[in-house]
């Protein structure tokens, strides 16, 4: 990469590119160049937001591609329009920001896995979780031998309500209740890849899942897929699960989604807990670990959910810089959407998925 700023297009300016454009703006190694969304005011209204007087605003798709003052394009749509974009995208020579999950499908994904490893530039799945301050604190703890040999993973999702949450658009809510626009449901398969990264980072490929998804009515009509259940198993006799439960009448503290994430992480000699994601139960400590009888709680960790948006964003930046390999690249999001996959082919069927064979067992 040259020492010049990094020209940055972000394609689709709906909720979450509030969170995406952070470091762009504030790095000096990169600039925002131009903004693309098929209502060309509201990307007009983030310009004005985020302090851009010098954007082009775009609302067709090949002709930001087209454009030559942008080298990187960050892919903020609906998960079905993800293949034809980022395809599109390395056609026009442009450096790719993903944003997860990658593909609808394993044949989706199978593809540009095979495009992006033939292509000459750098390809990244956006996933922000594994970046959140206090799960790379409770990473840099195991790789210590804080808790011994990890053993098994517990994950919880916990959607409620908050006062101070910010306003998502129904639009954005509405593709998410269509299968073939979304792929799966909006908190298992959606918000979920994220909670299927984590266990993947910490644990790495499961051998088998078992999942049973749930069906409940959540604001304004909306579905949501809870109560879950998410079961799976990892090579060495080790063990993980994800529950996604709907509290509509517990207040949290967020000033994002309306939703508390809690990780436990067992292992041969302790505890590792990572408490909070999106938004926080109460002023609990973001880490702590129990070892040898005693309990260890860091408090001098950020806890703003933006910050994972941030340190992922500066993270490929750095990578464009020196030429390492981004998170996630296309082959490792496989593994992920795989895993997300799995919960829902699980829940399904009504069996087990042996993710080793490909075939499912009772």
């Amino acid at each position: 990469m040259s020492s010049s700023p990094i020209r940055v297009a972000i394609i689709g300016t709906g909720r979450i590119s509030d969170l995406h454009a952070i470091e762009y703006l504030n790095n000096p190694a990169s600039r925002i160049a131009a903004l693309c969304d098929r209502d060309p005011e509201l990307a007009r209204a983030k310009a004005s937001t985020w302090g851009l007087t010098d954007v082009a605003i775009e609302t067709d798709l090949d002709a930001v591609l087209a454009r030559p003052d942008v080298d990187l394009v960050e892919i903020l749509l609906p998960h079905h329009l993800h293949l034809a974009a980022a395809e599109k995208a390395m056609q026009a020579g442009k450096i790719i920001s993903l944003q997860k999950p990658m593909c609808v499908s394993l044949e989706e994904a199978d593809r540009l896995v095979n495009a992006a490893e033939a292509y000459d530039r750098p390809v990244k799945v956006f996933e922000n979780f594994i970046f959140f301050p206090p799960v790379i604190k409770a990473k840099a703890l195991i790789a210590e031998g804080a808790i011994g040999s990890p053993l098994s993973i517990r994950i919880k999702s916990n959607p409620a309500k908050s006062a101070t949450a910010w306003e998502v658009p129904a639009t954005a809510n509405a593709w998410r209740q269509k299968a073939e626009q979304s792929g799966g449901g909006p908190l298992v398969f959606d918000d979920g890849h994220h909670k299927f990264a984590l266990a993947w980072h910490f644990m790495g490929d499961p051998d088998e899942v078992h999942a049973f998804i749930g069906d409940t009515e959540g604001p304004g009509g909306i579905r949501f897929d809870a109560q879950s259940q998410i079961s799976f198993r990892f090579p060495g006799n080790r063990i993980g699960n994800l529950e996604i439960v709907y509290s509509p009448d517990m207040e949290l503290a967020t000033q994002h989604y309306a939703q508390d994430d809690r990780v436990e992480i067992t292992g041969t000699a302790g505890v590792i807990w990572i408490n909070g994601g999106h938004g926080r139960l109460a002023d609990s400590a973001p880490v702590v670990l129990y070892r040898d009888g005693r309990i260890t709680e860091f408090r001098d960790v950020a806890t703003g959910w933006e910050q994972s948006f941030v340190l992922s964003t500066r993270h490929y930046i750095e990578a464009l810089q020196t030429g390492g390999a981004p998170v996630l690249t296309p082959r490792e999001a496989r593994q992920v959407l795989r895993f997300a996959l799995a919960a829902e082919e699980s829940a399904r069927t009504g069996r087990t998925v042996d993710l080793r064979t490909g075939r499912n067992s009772a």
